[in-house]
């Protein structure tokens, strides 16, 4: 793990946080998030295999293949967006069954 994936982390943390703060829904922050970097991951992947208008859109999601550091490009931003989504959701949840 190198700077990348803890930077990738804490900006699908920061997106998470700023829809949560609009929304109050923290998985409508992560599906952001999440979205956001596997589109990204998507477009490097194609660029990296070649010229992107000869490739079938399916072709480039082939994580088997990708490096590890591509792989942990994608699998840390998404595992902690999951992850604080779960937390403020079950925080919320604890919250609200605490009120009388």
């Amino acid at each position: 793990m190198n700077l990348t994936h803890v930077s990738h982390m804490f900006i699908a943390l920061l997106i998470l946080f700023v829809v949560y703060v609009f929304t109050r829904n923290a998985w409508v922050g992560a599906a952001l998030a999440i979205g956001f970097y596997a589109g990204r991951e998507h477009a490097q992947r194609e660029y990296k295999i070649g010229d992107p208008s000869h490739l079938m859109p399916w072709e480039a999601f082939d994580v088997w293949n990708w490096s590890l550091d591509a792989q942990l490009d994608l699998f840390c931003p998404i595992a902690a967006a999951v992850a604080a989504a779960l937390l403020i959701s079950f925080l919320g949840r604890r919250r609200r069954s605490a009120e009388p």
